[in-house]
């Protein structure tokens, strides 16, 4: 059993019935990233950690300002695969620019399901599910995939929600992106959780949709043809542009992350360019232009853009020399594990680990994260149980609070459902979907931190 291109490229947007565009100033692909950059979902990551929380230095990255550079970087990789992918198979029916937009769309929208505090943030949600005192045992009466759903909350299952269902949320498949989109958008295709044995290989270690989200995924499965990995678990294979979709999120954050932490004073510029002249071949270790820079920032923004760009060709290698491994299911590893220069990619993590990532200014913050966001779903949860299981009778104080949750988490009519599962995705929903800032103010006021004037 094969994945098959055409399918793969499928214009079919999830929830729609209307045919593909015909229009070819702006193809079906380009009209998935015009989606997502006009979303408020991909505005407010304007205001979402990359790795410095609640940073006051403009030149420091954002969710946002990351998942465009990572966008970039897709679409290059896209483009380049796509020439040769096109030429192999005889697509006459694609341009390369197909390929570059699909991974560009899904590149732009890989962090847009992430919480506030970064990955910090993805672990508050679960430590409130395993050992908040109102949330764990409420969580622990789910079962399967429901109790896996917020036990291993993730950051790429939200994402998926914000795409089809919870952006345009009157509209069947959300923000109604191609199907091609999608795929290339889902790093781990499967529920949280796995009845069968393990499964291996990288797109296995996560879940990559909720247990309300399993159908939705499930046509976005079948209309790619994506090959499932198992008759009773939701779990398939990944679309090969994935690969291409991490690989450039990979590359991005390695490098940039570096060039960050130069910025703020945690790296020396030595460190700095003994870190990144090793990826470049020797002539242009040696190149004229480089000496000719005289500033230091300015260099390492030089060196940064020639390490990207050896990396993409580099992975355009990797993935055009394992296509067919990719198309069979039977490559399952980062792109990046196997190109030339992956020891050095490697060693800038090891260095921002314990460099940047360690540092105060981060670490300080993100623990706060823990305690804004339990609190937060803490306080909210028993407001919408109180509601939902007691109605006219429940205590004034929940009534008067539940009007802090917008009607869109909560219910038609501010009726919390009769399903405690439904409640707490909800509520997971809005406290998701806050942005760092607004994530602090609506602590302080649930608190009585702050007040409103005061």
């Amino acid at each position: 059993m094969s994945m098959q291109w055409p399918a793969l490229l499928s214009r079919k947007r999830l929830g729609s019935q209307e045919n593909p565009s015909e229009n070819s100033t702006r193809t079906d692909f380009q009209r998935d990233f015009d989606r997502v950059v006009f979303s408020s979902a991909f505005r407010r990551m304007q205001d979402k950690t990359q790795v410095f929380p609640l940073s006051k230095v403009d030149y420091i990255r954002t969710r946002l300002t990351h998942s465009l550079e990572s966008s970039s970087v897709g679409r290059s990789l896209g483009t380049l695969v796509g020439e040769q992918i096109i030429a192999r198979h005889q697509l006459r029916d694609f341009e390369a620019a197909d390929f570059g937009s699909i991974c560009a769309a899904a590149c732009l929208a890989h962090d847009i399901g992430n919480p506030p505090f970064g990955h910090s943030g993805e672990d508050g949600f679960r430590h409130w599910a395993a050992y908040g005192d109102y949330g764990r045992p409420r969580v622990e009466a789910l079962r399967g995939s429901q109790r896996e759903d917020f036990l291993a909350f993730e950051g790429n299952a939200q994402g998926f929600r914000v795409l089809t269902r919870l952006q345009n949320r009157d509209n069947p498949g959300g923000m109604q992106l191609t199907c091609a989109t999608l795929g290339a958008f889902t790093k781990y295709p499967r529920e949280s959780c796995l009845q069968s044995a393990r499964h291996q290989g990288v797109s296995a270690k996560k879940h990559g949709f909720t247990a309300q989200d399993r159908e939705l995924f499930a046509e976005v499965a079948t209309t790619l043809g994506l090959i499932r990995r198992h008759p009773l678990d939701a779990i398939w294979c990944r679309h090969p542009l994935a690969f291409l979709v991490e690989a450039a999120d990979d590359i991005c954050y390695r490098v940039i992350d570096i060039e960050d932490g130069f910025r703020l004073g945690h790296l020396s510029f030595s460190e700095v360019t003994d870190l990144l002249l090793p990826m470049l071949p020797q002539r242009e270790r040696e190149q004229v232009r480089l000496q000719r820079i005289r500033g230091e920032h300015e260099k390492v923004e030089f060196l940064r853009a020639k390490v990207i760009n050896q990396a993409i060709l580099q992975v355009r290698e990797r993935f055009l020399d394992c296509e067919p491994e990719l198309l069979e299911g039977r490559f399952d590893c980062p792109l990046l594990a196997g190109i030339g220069i992956h020891a050095e990619m490697q060693q800038l993590i090891t260095v921002a680990e314990r460099k940047i990532y360690c540092t105060p200014q981060v670490v300080e913050i993100e623990a706060a994260g823990f305690q804004v966001i339990g609190e937060v779903l803490e306080r909210l949860m028993q407001v919408l149980d109180d509601i939902a299981e007691r109605g006219e009778r429940a205590m004034p104080r929940s009534r008067m609070m539940l009007l802090l949750i917008p009607e869109q988490f909560v219910g038609p009519e501010r009726r919390p459902s009769e399903d405690f599962y439904l409640r707490l995705l909800g509520l997971t929903d809005y406290i998701a979907g806050m942005t760092d800032s607004y994530a602090v103010s609506f602590y302080k006021k649930l608190t009585g931190i702050s007040l409103p004037g005061g």
